[in-house]
């Protein structure tokens, strides 16, 4: 008698939007492993895990104790993975022990050579599904970038970790007194002409360290200098937007040590300079790009 692991899982927005009931699945896994003679050995359940990644502890469970079953039993195949990649490493794991692929709905099993190409033909639609729900969630990040500082219901941030500096406070950037100070000795010293490994240095030697309590470097000093958020922007992809925390460095002073930090390229290709717009070029935006009663810029797109 085959003996089954019966797998089933639903994120929180597959609950929400497609019904995908933990208890519903079971049981219909149940009595179509009684209909079909198969054993159950374990029902193992992911609830509220989305099927893009294997970071699920039933999922990893049952891939462990492979050794006291046969096959795994979904009701579809998006139960088990969302990912091609996945699914075909998972595959590749099962053919080495001997051990069975069944889906419920879709009447494959992976004992068959059509069986075992269908599935996979069925699981690249389930990942391209996957793919264009990531486009959509993309498209609509951008769109309530470009309209995020002209709405006052909607949060100011993009849903960022906060910048060394900067908390979040009711979805809005506040100020880190303590942290501002340590930002703007290394923008001081820095236009002084201090090389990054020095200020480093003074910075680690005094036991001033990053957020997470890291040693300074030349990769998250560089991020601080290159970051507009000092100059009074978020930014999200190619738009910048105003927030209403403390600007620390001016415009001007902030594209200028963007100019610096750019002689030092030796690759001309690489010398790239992402500026913040300055007060002239505020005054040039498009009316329906600047607030004239805050007097403040809403949308920059460079």
């Amino acid at each position: 008698m085959t003996k089954v692991a019966i797998y089933v899982r639903v994120s929180t927005e597959e609950q929400a939007k497609e019904g995908f009931s933990l208890d519903a699945q079971r049981e219909v896994l149940e009595d179509y492993a009684m209909l079909m003679d198969y054993e159950v050995y374990k029902v193992y359940v992911d609830d509220g895990y989305s099927g893009r990644n294997t970071r699920r502890p039933a999922y990893r469970n049952m891939m462990e104790e492979m050794d006291f079953w046969d096959s795994i039993l979904v009701l579809k195949m998006d139960r088990i993975h969302r990912n091609t990649r996945n699914f075909i490493e998972m595959m590749e794991v099962l053919n080495k022990k001997g051990k069975d692929f069944i889906s419920q709905q879709e009447q494959l099993n992976t004992k068959t050579a059509m069986g075992r190409f269908v599935m996979q033909m069925i699981q690249g639609i389930a990942q391209l599904e996957s793919e264009q729900i990531g486009e959509r969630t993309k498209d609509g990040m951008r769109q309530k970038a470009e309209t995020l500082d002209v709405n006052e219901d909607e949060k100011r941030t993009m849903g960022f970790t906060p910048p060394f500096g900067y908390r979040i406070q009711d979805g809005r950037l506040v100020d880190d007194p303590d942290e501002q100070i340590v930002v703007e000795t290394i923008f001081d010293l820095y236009e002084a002409g201090e090389p990054m490994d020095t200020i480093c240095y003074s910075l680690n030697q005094q036991g001033i360290l990053t957020r997470k309590g890291n040693p300074w470097n030349k990769f998250n000093l560089r991020n601080i200098l290159h970051n507009p958020v000092y100059a009074g922007y978020m930014r999200w992809e190619d738009i910048l937007i105003h927030h209403d925390a403390s600007v620390l460095v001016s415009p001007e002073r902030f594209n200028g040590i963007q100019e610096q930090m750019a002689r030092k390229v030796r690759d001309p290709v690489k010398r790239t300079i992402c500026y913040v717009p300055v007060q002239d070029e505020i005054e040039d935006l498009k009316p329906s790009n600047f607030d004239t009663e805050s007097n403040r810029t809403v949308i920059y797109e460079y």
